[in-house]
């Protein structure tokens, strides 16, 4: 015969494997001791940012960076870096003293409580501070919760396709080709060379120099390579029409930065002449300024920023923005913790890449014990919590906060 369990004995069944936490209301009647323990409750509900430092890194070999860390009353500390020193500037003007008392969970409030808090919050460095205490809070939030960022983002994906960002690599035709070669050996399936060099002053033949590199890069790698094209806002509308219909035949998979992200129309324009996706945003400084490029299919590429469009917290924003447009975000390589971790949060769809700007990522987390390093194209997220973020005390002479305050 069929012994049927009461309620109470078969809910508290469940609890013993684990699984009243999905039971919603059920849930309430079963020991805490299965749940998350109530002092540690306790703790997250009164925590509070007790301080906020700006840390000047000095190295024994005399160099210098900055970094951000955020204290609390009851639990871990946030730690970001580097970040730019226009950016530490502001924090120190305006955020840091605003910051104490806040609860560091509460990040869309203290988001959007700052960015409506000064009439100049729309760019620039207002939003690069602001960028910079949203990821060092996010870095604290995983160190509470024991978590990398990513995860805490609902993402699930720890290995991320790199894309080989050539800037500083000599344009000579043969050094040219033989460093694509290389870089194709290495595992950059993805590689972004620049054609800054030149502009509408060097009338036709500039551009034919402009579409000699595409062609030399193609001979190179092949048709299994992408290749990008950045013009780091160089050229103008006639300039990047005459560019893009001659390029067009070696299949790049974008051209970046044409203008100033200040000129709407002329991406607008160069959008609809060219069947080479058109990129730009590494100077959006939030999700409205994405929003008027994507309405008007102006790109098909964001490359926003999290260091200077509003952090992790923005640049998420931003990508759900992008997948209702169909664009890709491919956050541009300033810096690579927080880009890294929005992108693997995100699907693939919408985040298939990351830059790793080659020459300066090979010293830019210098301090830094678990630099991140693509292998065969590849960039690995570990399991540490927040960022992962450990300064490597061997390499360091002196640590000390900073200020920029008026005494």
């Amino acid at each position: 015969m069929i012994k049927y369990m009461k309620r109470r004995n078969f809910l508290t069944s469940l609890a013993a494997l684990g699984v009243a936490p999905h039971l919603g209301a059920c849930a309430e009647i079963m020991p805490t001791t299965n749940l998350i323990g109530t002092g540690s409750q306790s703790k997250r509900a009164n925590l509070k940012i007790s301080k906020v430092e700006i840390l000047q890194i000095t190295g024994k070999n005399k160099r210098k960076m900055l970094y951000l860390k955020i204290h609390t009353n009851e639990g871990p500390s946030g730690l970001y870096g580097p970040i730019d020193n226009e950016a530490a500037m502001f924090v120190d003007q305006f955020f840091r003293r605003p910051l104490i008392g806040q609860d560091p969970l509460a990040y869309n409030t203290y988001w959007d409580k700052m960015f409506r808090a000064s009439r100049h919050s729309r760019g620039s460095h207002y939003i690069m501070a602001l960028s910079a205490v949203d990821n060092a809070l996010w870095d604290l939030r995983g160190r509470l919760f024991g978590l990398p960022v990513y995860r805490l983002l609902g993402g699930s994906r720890n290995k991320l396709r790199a894309y080989a960002s050539c800037l500083g690599f000599s344009q000579e035709p043969s050094a040219l080709q033989a460093k694509a070669r290389e870089l194709k050996q290495q595992g950059y399936l993805h590689q972004k060379w620049f054609v800054r060099d030149r502009g509408p002053s060097f009338g036709p033949g500039g551009v034919e120099e402009d579409v000699k590199v595409v062609r030399l890069l193609r001979e190179a790698v092949g048709d299994d390579v992408d290749l990008m094209f950045d013009a780091f806002w160089k050229w103008d509308l006639q300039y990047a029409l005459a560019w893009t219909r001659r390029a067009e035949q070696y299949r790049p998979r974008w051209i970046e930065e044409p203008f100033q992200t200040a000129n709407l129309d002329a991406f607008i324009e160069l959008s609809r002449e060219t069947s080479i996706p058109v990129a730009t945003g590494e100077h959006f400084y939030s999700r409205y300024d994405v929003h008027k490029f994507l309405k008007n299919d102006a790109i098909m590429v964001v490359q926003a920023d999290p260091e200077w469009c509003g952090g992790v917290s923005e640049l998420v924003k931003i990508c759900t923005l992008a997948s209702v447009h169909g664009a890709n975000v491919i956050p541009h390589g300033h810096s690579l913790h927080a880009a890294m971790h929005v992108v693997a949060s995100q699907p693939i769809e919408v985040c298939p890449l990351v830059e790793y700007l080659i020459q300066k990522m090979n010293s830019y987390y210098y301090f830094e014990k678990h630099q991140p390093k693509p292998v065969n194209g590849i960039l690995e997220l570990s399991d540490r919590p927040g960022f992962g973020i450990e300064l490597d005390e061997s390499k360091i002479q002196d640590i000390r906060p900073v200020s920029w305050q008026q005494t």
